[in-house]
């Protein structure tokens, strides 16, 4: 658990606009919208979004949007990590692979929820800016790793829970071979102009799949993705 701000007397006026609008993100975005999991709400009540974008665009930090973090990425609508969060079905001791750090914004939410998180990011400025931020917010059980993500990390499997923050063609085979017997995965199938969230269960060894929600991710680039 992290300690994750730290308000001065030249902005504590704005550090609480900040936690009104994150506290109207849950209510409105979340809550409403049939985010169930008290857990994940309150994880996503802690976690200051606004920390992780571009200091321009702090201000949209908290709407119902995707925004840009750079090199043609981009941090996930509150909403889709909240409903992946739900889906994982978090209880506090898992260990968990995240492909696709970004800007490390649901690492921390992972990290509020989890034992431990192991993210792994492809592009090394991203996986650098994700890290230097986590640490500032004082996360000891998040792990950054730069690499193809669509291999996993093998030398860490195998782990409870997977999550993928990209769109792939098809569920990457390293991922489900390293996900636990009894794991779950989740992860966003489909072609480059729309896909659905898999949730994906290893039940005796095997792959039961169940879809859910439809989604726009920017596409996982790997080599068991849309390659290199």
């Amino acid at each position: 658990m992290a300690v994750l701000e730290r308000v001065g007397s030249n902005n504590g006026w704005r550090e609480a606009r900040y936690v009104k609008e994150r506290e109207r993100m849950v209510e409105v975005q979340l809550r409403k919208r049939g985010i169930t999991d008290e857990r994940v709400l309150a994880a996503m009540g802690r976690v200051p979004r606004h920390l992780f974008v571009e200091e321009a665009l702090r201000d949209q930090a908290y709407g119902d949007r995707p925004l840009p973090i750079g090199t043609g990425q981009t941090i996930s609508q509150p909403y889709m990590v909240a409903i992946m969060c739900q889906f994982l079905a978090l209880l506090g001791a898992e260990k968990v692979l995240e492909v696709g750090t970004g800007s490390g914004y649901q690492a921390a939410v992972l990290a509020e929820l989890a034992r431990k998180v192991y993210t792994v990011e492809r592009i090394a400025f991203l996986a650098a800016r994700a890290r230097e931020t986590l640490e500032s917010l004082h996360y000891t059980n998040i792990l950054v790793k730069v690499g193809d993500g669509t291999v996993g990390w093998e030398d860490e499997a195998p782990f409870d829970r997977v999550i993928v923050a990209a769109a792939s063609p098809e569920v990457p085979a390293p991922l489900f071979q390293q996900l636990a017997e009894g794991g779950r995965m989740v992860v966003p199938v489909g072609d480059a102009h729309g896909q659905t969230l898999h949730v994906v269960e290893k039940v005796n060894g095997q792959m039961r799949v169940s879809t859910d929600v439809g989604c726009v991710f920017v596409r996982l680039i790997g080599k068991y993705g849309w390659g290199e």
